[in-house]
């Protein structure tokens, strides 16, 4: 029951904040520097988005520290994930493919 709780809070995670992400370039011309941009518009957006980036690098490490034990390759997939959609998505995209069963 976790681990579909897991995959449905990853697509949640995924789609949520892409919608956001879509809307945004839509309405300025797909502009990513100007998105970029406004990650740093004020101390509160910084603020949030230097959490997130340190979030991603700390979960990064995670998974590069526990599929070398683990031998889990799946889970490196958290990893583009992280970055190419965001920590809302890669987190429980990891916790999905770190709670399959052993075999």
């Amino acid at each position: 029951m976790l681990r579909v709780l897991w995959l449905l809070l990853a697509v949640w995670g995924a789609v949520h904040p892409m919608y956001w992400f879509v809307s945004f370039l839509s309405a300025n011309g797909w502009d990513v520097g100007l998105m970029i941009d406004a990650w740093f518009v004020n101390a509160s957006t910084t603020a949030l988005t230097w959490d997130l980036t340190i979030s991603a690098v700390v979960l990064t490490v995670w998974v590069l520290a526990e599929v070398s034990v683990r031998r889990n390759w799946e889970a490196l997939l958290a990893i583009p994930a992280t970055f190419l959609i965001g920590v809302s998505c890669g987190f429980p995209l990891y916790l999905w493919f770190r709670s399959r069963p052993v075999v």
